[in-house]
């Protein structure tokens, strides 16, 4: 029998997830993996906005039925000895442990198309 034990610490953040419809590319060939992808900001009525470039997406925020767990895969520093006293290493730890990283509750979507950002800028006569 395997024991796996999930520990909650009492510092788990609350994240986010942001669902957009559609594809979005970056300019340059590095991907956007650790890039800025533009600015998240809240109206007075809490309705999130999304400018990215010159665009600027609208969505709405949604309680998930069920929450998701992030986990991270830790070793059991309580359980290093084998049932003969000896010292496991851990790979031989017969008990892994995962921590709660962060707790998802809610998310962002985004289901519209992206309206783009217009100055107008008023002449002078």
């Amino acid at each position: 029998m395997v024991q796996i034990v999930i520990k909650k610490r009492s510092d788990t953040e609350e994240w986010t997830i942001i669902e957009m419809q559609g594809e979005l590319q970056s300019r340059y060939a590095n991907g956007l993996a650790g890039n800025n992808i533009g600015d998240l900001h809240f109206n007075k009525n809490g309705v999130p906005l999304l400018i990215i470039g010159h665009h600027i997406l609208y969505g709405k925020v949604v309680s998930l039925e069920k929450p998701f767990a992030v986990l991270v895969k830790g070793i059991s520093n309580e359980n290093n000895k084998s049932k003969n006293g000896n010292e496991l290493n851990d790979e031989d730890s017969a008990e892994n442990r995962y921590n709660i990283q962060a707790v998802i509750k809610t998310k962002l979507v985004f289901t519209t198309r992206p309206k783009p950002i217009i100055i107008h800028v008023s002449k002078k006569s």
